[in-house]
Formats: C-alpha cells, structure tokens, sequence
C-alpha cells in the first residue's frame, strides 16, 4: 500500500493506496446518492462487505425524514462486518449539475464534522463523486484536500484523516495536490 502523510494542527492527512472497506478505522466515508441505495461504485462494495445493516440502516434514514439528502449532507450508520466501527455517507454532486465545487467542499466537511460530533478520531475518505457521478479528478482532489486541510487546521478532535483511493491514477492526482496544499 503506498502512503503519503501531512501533517497539519494537531492531525495528519494521509493519502493511502487501497481498499477503503479493509481500513481499521472510527469510520470511512461512503459517497453515495441523495436516496442511500448502496447498489454500485464505493457504496455497493461497502454493502456488500459490511452486510445488509448498513442499507437497512440508511433506509431507516430516509424514511425518518421523509426525504432524500441535500448534497453535501452527510448521515452516519454502524460499519457492519467492516473494520471501521461507522459509514459516514455523503451525497457528492454530480458534475454538471450546477456549484459542484462548493458541494463537494461541503460533502467534505459535513462528513468531517459529523465525526468530530460523534467524538471519532480517524476518518477515511474515497474521491467523492469522481466515478459516475464524473466530477474532474484533479479538481476534485484539491477542494477535497484543501476542506480537510482546513478542518484539521482548525478545532477538531481527528487525529487522522485518510483519502484511501483505489487505483494509481488516483492516488497520483491526490499526491500532486497535496503536494502544492
């Protein structure tokens, strides 16, 4: 597994090749759709790994409130059979749909908040939305590095933030931005 880390205020932000669902972590983060149906792409392999509790889980969700998310909202459920103890799911744009940069910024940081409210202490990301949802991968590795950058540099209790990406392609997209973050 390849690993970069920065350190920032009392944190690290960590780039790691791999598996997000293989992560010993407090929680890793799903970017999933506004309805929670984990059916492909990051949140369909969550499920599938962590078991059905986690879609059980996110329906009961949705049917408390009565509506989708709002993208950039993010919810929290139990990990399942996964290694972390919790799936943050965020609801990334869709690249065309109109200020997906400040979405996806928010995507960002609303799932980060979430975890510092429930006292967590490392957290693991995927590259929101740049699978199906097609938001441009060197962009989109900035505003995600730079929201979390700045949250750690500010009053939080994670120690860790981790962006764990799948494929080289990534990860090299992710090391060039962290590079100038």
């Amino acid at each position: 597994m390849t690993a970069t880390v920065k350190n920032i205020g009392r944190g690290a932000l960590e780039l790691q090749r791999g598996d997000i669902t293989a992560l010993a972590v407090d929680a890793i983060v799903n970017a999933a759709n506004v309805h929670l149906q984990h059916g492909g792409g990051v949140a369909g392999a969550i499920v599938r790994k962590g078991g059905a509790i986690i879609q059980e889980e996110s329906d009961r969700i949705i049917a408390a409130r009565g509506r989708p998310l709002e993208t950039g909202e993010a919810v929290i459920t139990t990990g399942g059979r996964l290694p972390a103890k919790f799936v943050i799911h965020t609801a990334g744009p869709v690249w065309g749909d109109g200020d997906e940069d400040a979405k996806l910024r928010r995507a960002c940081l609303s799932s980060l908040r979430l975890a510092d409210e429930k006292k967590l202490k490392s957290v693991a990301l995927p590259a929101i939305s740049t699978g199906i949802y097609s938001f441009p991968l060197d962009r989109a590795a900035r505003i995600l590095l730079a929201a979390a950058a700045e949250h750690l540099a500010g009053q939080t209790g994670l120690e860790r933030v981790i962006f764990c990406l799948f494929d080289e392609w990534t990860f090299a997209a992710f090391a060039a931005a962290l590079a100038k973050t």
